[in-house]
């Protein structure tokens, strides 16, 4: 094994999970490390070791809850509060399924899918209606 490989289970990094979950700015290629800071304000289910020099270090329960809260917020569209009341109202034994399987997100194409059988159902039942 490489020196310069990582344990999975190590510690990362700000930038590290930046990186990882493509928080950069389009433009500069900046990472946008200020938007984990701020989420660690908002979500207290994000909470890195803190270490001399004040360099955080998250765990892989941190980065997939941070995983996690992304996807809400950036593919599900909820907003702070609201992903703030999901995680506050839901059992324990939910976050702990989250943090041990990762984030599920649904497969675009068959949503796709079903949203197309749904409307030809629709058009369908208004077919039939028409003419009764």
């Amino acid at each position: 094994m490489s020196e310069n490989l990582k344990l999975e289970s190590a510690y990362k990094t700000i930038g590290e999970i930046a990186k990882e979950l493509n928080l950069v700015d389009e433009n500069t290629g900046i990472l946008k490390t200020y938007v984990l800071r701020y989420w660690e304000t908002q979500f207290k289910q994000i909470r890195p070791k803190i270490k001399a020099g004040k360099r955080r270090y998250y765990s892989e329960q941190d980065f997939k809850m941070i995983k996690y809260i992304k996807f809400l917020l950036k593919d599900k569209g909820y907003t702070i509060n609201g992903v703030k009341n999901l995680l506050d109202n839901k059992k324990d034994d939910f976050l702990d399924d989250i943090n041990k399987l990762g984030v599920y997100k649904p497969d675009l194409k068959s949503k796709k899918i079903i949203k197309e059988k749904i409307k030809k159902i629709s058009k369908i039942v208004k077919d039939i209606k028409r003419f009764k």
